[in-house]
């Protein structure tokens, strides 16, 4: 990706390093909440790392030689990591058409399915408030770590309006019953009750501490094959929506399974294991 013009933003900003893409919002007057600039950078961002991902290039190095992506880290920059969708951007909605309120509508859907769709594995580091959108976007990553101080809610309801642009990934991350009564009560979850239901999957003792949770999960993510993690991702969207029956299902997953057991990925797994050696996609991070 060397000399590879990275999206122009103004809300937030992008860093790459090596194989990781770090996106950190900077909104910080008014708490990241989600205007439509903010909306179209983070979107764009989104796109773009996908396209220089492993998953869909499906190699470790891009023709300059640089690291394909295999991870994403958001960040916010401020006290709070969002706080939800700009106020004045709904305000609006009730001097537009539907035509109109639809198409903001859009906007927010492109970005949370950009994110909850990424070829790489996603990481939240969630500081403060994680209100509505915020709370779609951490719905939306597969690894969330929150501190003491970080309250997440599905706030919408408080201002008489509907989380259905983010329903679908809460209710993926929470599970029916844990998204329908969130979305009633519409009240603020706690570091230590977020991760009981499932809304975060760690919490640190402190903000100075997020830093070293991330790596750890990163090095982590960098042991696994990374067109394998893109599968696994692919797979939970196939299973989400499946509607065949039961052995087309079992069939499904066997074709699969013999696919990735094939595949160079596969074989360079297998034969690392037998031979006690470090796959190639370790040895091509360390390298």
């Amino acid at each position: 990706m060397a000399g590879d013009p990275q999206p122009e933003t103004e809300l937030c900003r992008l860093e790459v390093d090596g194989a990781v893409a770090n996106v950190t919002l900077d909104r910080t007057d008014a708490f990241n909440a989600l205007n439509p600039q903010l909306i179209s950078d983070i979107s764009e961002i989104l796109e773009w790392t996908s396209m220089r991902s492993v998953g869909t290039t499906g190699e470790l190095r891009s023709p300059d030689g640089s690291p394909n992506l295999r991870a994403l880290v958001i960040r916010a920059e401020g006290k709070h990591f969002c706080a939800g969708a700009d106020i004045n951007m709904m305000r609006e909605g009730g001097s537009k058409t539907p035509e109109e309120n639809r198409a903001d509508s859009e906007r927010l859907d492109r970005l949370f399915h950009g994110l909850w769709s990424h070829p790489c594995f996603t990481i939240a580091a969630v500081q403060g408030v994680a209100l509505g959108g915020g709370a779609g976007l951490v719905s939306c990553t597969d690894h969330v770590i929150a501190e003491p101080r970080t309250r997440i809610a599905l706030s919408e309801a408080k201002l008489g309006i509907s989380a259905a642009v983010i329903g679908p990934y809460v209710y993926r991350r929470l599970g029916s019953a844990g998204f329908r009564r969130l979305a009633m009560l519409a009240s603020r979850v706690g570091p230590e009750e977020a991760l009981r239901i499932g809304f975060v999957d760690e919490v640190v003792d402190s903000a100075d501490s997020m830093e070293d949770s991330i790596l750890a999960v990163l090095s982590e993510v960098m042991t696994s094959g990374p067109l394998a993690v893109t599968s696994a991702k692919r797979m939970v969207e196939v299973l989400d929506r499946w509607e065949g029956d039961d052995d087309s299902l079992r069939s499904w997953t066997l074709d699969l399974t013999s696919e990735m057991r094939g595949s160079p990925e596969g074989q360079e797994g297998l034969s690392s294991f037998i031979d006690g050696r470090k796959p190639a996609w370790q040895e091509d991070q360390e390298g």
